[in-house]
């Protein structure tokens, strides 16, 4: 679906929306797509999203010029203005393709893991 999309907007939501949304920022980030990315953030919903997101830019684990991959507006109409008027400038770390025929070329290997629960150890095997 990603590929047939001409954006991606976050509405309010749970872990699953949240999930999603960091998942476009990264491809955006990784090159896999340059579409737009907006937050509609309802009565301040993501306030807290947003102030963890500029405190990596400060703290260095967000380039700042990747801070504006996305758009967030508190409206529809203001989202989708800012969306309109989107100039991308964040560049990319890596210009990567992830689709079905890059996938179809790798050979799936099986992955076992098991767990001990009187040592606490996870093991994995291939």
């Amino acid at each position: 679906m990603a590929h047939h999309s001409d954006c991606f907007i976050a509405l309010p939501g749970g872990y699953r929306t949240l999930e999603e949304l960091l998942e476009v920022i990264t491809w955006a980030q990784l090159g896999i797509h340059d579409k737009l990315v907006g937050l509609l953030n309802v009565d301040g919903y993501y306030n807290s999203l947003l102030t963890f997101i500029d405190k990596a830019v400060d703290d260095g684990f967000i380039k700042p010029s990747q801070r504006n991959i996305f758009v967030s507006a508190p409206n529809a109409n203001e989202l989708v203005q800012k969306l309109e008027d989107y100039v991308s400038v964040h560049g990319v770390i890596a210009k990567a393709r992830w689709d079905i025929e890059q996938q179809q070329q790798q050979p799936l290997q099986q992955l076992q893991v098991g767990f001990n629960a009187t040592t606490l150890q996870t093991e994995v095997a291939l």
